[in-house]
Order: structure tokens, then sequence, then C-alpha cells
């Protein structure tokens, strides 16, 4: 018998070290702490550091990156929201880290210990200037195990910061699964460390040649359709996603994390697609599913903010069904779909 009672926060942190995590930096925070309780014990095996603030945690992973360690932190939202501007330097710095964000009701402190997913914004758009996270988002204990690897995986071939979601509800859940029989490779680091080889420098400013271009417009166009293109390719190997097509429907859920576990109930009634790389858009899977259906229902517990997303990339109407305050259940989740599509069909 191989496996192996964990919960959601105590996957995430087995999956970073069967990834090769090299160096843990993050300030606790509530409902990501376990993540970070788990790893403590791994303290002299990898670099860990229970960091004075969110602020210090996100450095500290990208110069650790630099150095030559797989690095991750950890984090929920008011956290990630100190650590933007680090996220933006990695960016710029082609520096890949992990980052995972367990959301819990916001804004602000909001109800700490009630989950959410109303951090998804701020995953794409958290950081100034033009950048293209890649971020995944599991629904199970098993899931935050493997998409914990796959987000390293990911973060190598992107060369950037990748996130991995999650809610507090999937955290916080505890599940047996055989980490053996999940075979995800994991990949090997590529660049030398800072320092082995040729003088490099890293650094916020556009540069070239090892010199600030702050006023080279050109250079920059150059760094931007590079990386740009870099991402794009790298999140093309990472297409997951999962599409349950009920050809008796002609209406659509879209739903993820948590949310997706209480609509997969509904798969008898309903076409469902669940994106697991949140972004980028599964762009041709979602119009391909979207385009088969007459009624597009996303479930989200916030007010709206993926479905503006896929609505926005399919150009039609798509209907948000919000979930807020910390709490779901099954008999809102039928009642909020049923009034949506009776309002359709009389034409309100």
């Amino acid at each position: 018998m191989t496996k192996k009672l964990l919960q959601g926060n105590e996957a995430i942190a087995e999956g970073a070290l069967a990834a090769g995590l090299g160096f843990f930096a993050a300030y606790p925070i509530t409902p990501a702490s376990e993540i970070m309780q788990h790893l403590s014990a791994q303290e002299g095996t990898i670099g860990y550091v229970h960091a004075e603030d969110e602020i210090a945690a996100m450095n500290m992973v990208l110069g650790a990156s630099l150095a030559g360690c797989k690095s991750m932190t950890a984090s929920s939202g008011p956290g990630i929201s100190l650590k933007q501007e680090a996220i933006g330097l990695g960016h710029m710095a082609e520096i890949p880290v992990v980052i995972v964000n367990v959301m819990r009701v916001g804004p602000s402190t909001g109800m700490p210990t009630l989950p959410s997913q109303g951090d998804i914004m701020q995953v794409k758009y958290g950081s100034h200037g033009d950048n293209y996270p890649i971020a995944f988002y599991p629904n199970s204990v098993e899931e935050c195990y493997r998409y914990t690897i796959e987000a390293f995986n990911a973060a190598e071939d992107a060369e950037c910061p990748v996130f991995l979601l999650c809610d507090g509800f999937i955290a916080h859940l505890y599940e047996a699964i055989d980490m053996v029989r999940i075979r995800t490779k994991s990949r090997k680091r590529a660049r030398k460390p800072l320092g082995s080889t040729e003088a490099r420098h890293f650094t916020g400013l556009l540069s070239k040649d090892q010199m600030p271009a702050t006023k080279d417009t050109k250079r920059y166009r150059e760094w931007h359709r590079k990386v740009k293109a870099k991402v794009s390719k790298a999140a093309r190997s990472y297409q997951f996603y999962e599409y349950q097509e009920n050809e008796k429907s002609n209406t659509l859920i879209i739903s993820y994390g948590i949310v997706s576990r209480m609509t997969n109930e509904l798969k008898d009634k309903y076409s469902l697609f669940r994106p697991i790389r949140i972004f980028p858009l599964l762009d041709k899977q979602l119009i391909n599913a979207c385009s088969k259906h007459k009624n597009i229902i996303c479930v989200e517990m916030n007010d709206g903010q993926y479905a503006r997303e896929v609505q926005a990339l399919i150009k039609r109407d798509v209907v948000s069904l919000p979930i807020l305050g910390g709490n779901i259940t099954h008999a809102e989740l039928v009642k909020g779909i049923d009034k949506i599509l009776r309002s359709k069909k009389h034409g309100r």
C-alpha cells in the first residue's frame, strides 16, 4: 500500500519536493500556512526561511533561483499583493519561481478562514506592465501534488514566475493519494547558477549587453516579443483541462477548483468545462466547447472574474453565477443555474 492521507497544502509541499525544490521562503498566512509548516521539517535538506514579511520572501526566492535553486513561496491574497513588485522583477529578469496562492475572502484582511476564488484577476493583472503569467488550478489533493510539479516544469520552460492557485476548501481537504503512481517527471534546471559562468547582470531595468537600455524602444520591443513568444510556447505544453460534453444539453457550465467538484454532480444535465491551466486562457478548447452550446454559465466564488475573460475570448454572452461569502451548497448552485436558464427561456 503506497497511499498516503494528505491535506491539499501538504500535497503541494510534497509536490514541490518531488519537483526538486531547493529553497522555500514565506511568511505565515491563513489558509496557506500548512505548506510552510510542512516544509519546515525539511530545513537543512532544503534552504528554508521564515521571512520577516511577504516582500522579503518573494525577493529571497528570486535570488535563490538565480543562485541555481528551484524556488517557491506560498501565501494568500494580501500577501500576494505585497509580492507584486518583486513578481514583476521576476518577469523582467526572466526568473523561474513558483508562487502558491491559497485564496480566501477579500479584499484586505476580509474573512481569513473562509475560502474564495477572488484572486483570479490578481494573477493575470496584479503586476504592472505587460507580462504573461502561467497559472494552474487543481481541484483535488492528488492534483495539488501533480500540478505543483507541473508548475515547476512550466517555470523552467518559460523562465518566469508561475502560479499554482488553490482555495481554502481544496487546501484543507484530506484525501488519500498514491504519490508513487503519479509519474509526472520534473524538468532539470538548464540555466547555470549566477556566478558559475561568464559575468551576467540581472536587473529590473531593461538592459542590453549588461548595460541599461532604458531609452531603447527597439530593444524593448525585441525583448517583449521574445518573452511573449517564449511563455506562449511553454504554455502550449501544459494544456490541462477537463471537458465533459453532454450531447443532450445546450448549456455549458464552466467552473474550476472547489466549484468544479460541485458542478461535476450536474454532468447528467449539462456539459462541463474545467480549466486547469487557468492562464493563459485555453483559447481553442474554450472556443470549441462554447461553440456547441446555446447557454454559457461560469460559476465561480467571485463576482464573475473568469467569466469576463471567457466572454472577451469567445465574443458571446457568458452569464456569471457568483458564489460569494466563502460558502457554497449544492442547493444554491442548482437554484442559481435554474434561475439563469428560466430567465433566458423567457427572454429576460
